[in-house]
């Protein structure tokens, strides 16, 4: 293969990545917690994440499926993919903590007392905690946008792209409850930029691993299932993660206004790219 397009695919990885620390940037520039754009960005990340997973990743998997095996069996593997991909981050977030709803997050020149101090350790906590489900998830993102920039280019860049924009309200929640309970903007934004990390490691991953077998006679049944596995992936942490912290906020139509805001921008971008 060519080493051009496995460049092209791990920079577009990494850019996905990185774009956490674009979002802990973004949570730097405002003196207090903005809800309504916290909101709106996480209503945004969870309407982009569902329409590319149903309209570009989800019928590609079921494209290489289908010319492999037939329409039937095709179709049913590319179903069983997608909620096998739904329980694999279920089954990932069941061993990451439930975390609080950070409501009362405070500067830290407020840390007068015990009780204060106790609220901003738990807020490091929570922080930490974050920055390692977010590692988490980034993972199999990384394979994703990989996988996808190897096979589709253009699919590749509409995937960074809706990872990028899913990743800087992520980088958000890891960085504001660093930086409340530390009053350290360089160590809020060191983990968050950290846990983007994962996605490029993710990529390194399937080239090593997986692009060997892309070259055999099974790639497409390997692209299938892994397109179809994040699609599932990406819809789960869409209704299970970011429109609830969206809906906590108290600020539902906002986050519906997002949550359509991403899908419109998405469709245009993927129409443009086409």
């Amino acid at each position: 293969m060519e080493s051009s397009k496995i460049i092209y695919a791990l920079l577009l990885t990494t850019f996905a990545g990185l774009s956490t620390g674009i979002g802990s940037a973004i949570a730097f520039v405002a003196k207090r917690t903005n809800t309504k754009l916290l909101t709106l960005s996480l209503g945004f990340s969870a309407g982009v994440m569902i329409y590319i997973s149903f309209v570009e990743i989800f019928p590609e998997a079921n494209k290489s499926f289908v010319g492999y095996f037939g329409e039937f069996t095709g179709n049913l593997y590319t179903i069983i993919s997608f909620f096998g991909g739904m329980l694999l981050i279920a089954l990932i977030d069941k061993f990451i903590p439930t975390f609080e709803n950070p409501h009362e997050i405070r500067s830290v020149e407020a840390m007068d007392n015990k009780a204060e101090a106790a609220r901003f350790k738990k807020l490091y906590r929570m922080g930490i905690l974050t920055a390692l489900a977010v590692a988490i998830h980034n993972f199999p993102e990384g394979i994703a946008t990989f996988m996808s920039a190897i096979s589709n280019p253009t699919a590749g860049i509409a995937i960074a792209i809706a990872i990028a924009i899913h990743n800087i309200p992520e980088g958000i929640a890891v960085s504001v409850p660093i930086f409340y309970a530390t009053g350290s903007r360089k160590k809020a934004f060191i983990l968050s930029f950290l846990s983007g990390i994962s996605e490029p490691v993710g990529a390194v991953i399937a080239y090593l691993v997986l692009l060997p077998f892309l070259n055999s006679g099974n790639s497409e049944i390997i692209f299938g299932t892994v397109m179809a596995g994040v699609a599932g992936i990406m819809v789960f942490i869409s209704f299970d993660e970011l429109l609830p912290s969206a809906e906590e906020y108290g600020e539902h139509h906002i986050a519906v206004y997002g949550l359509i805001g991403g899908m419109v921008i998405m469709a245009v971008s993927l129409l443009l790219l086409t």
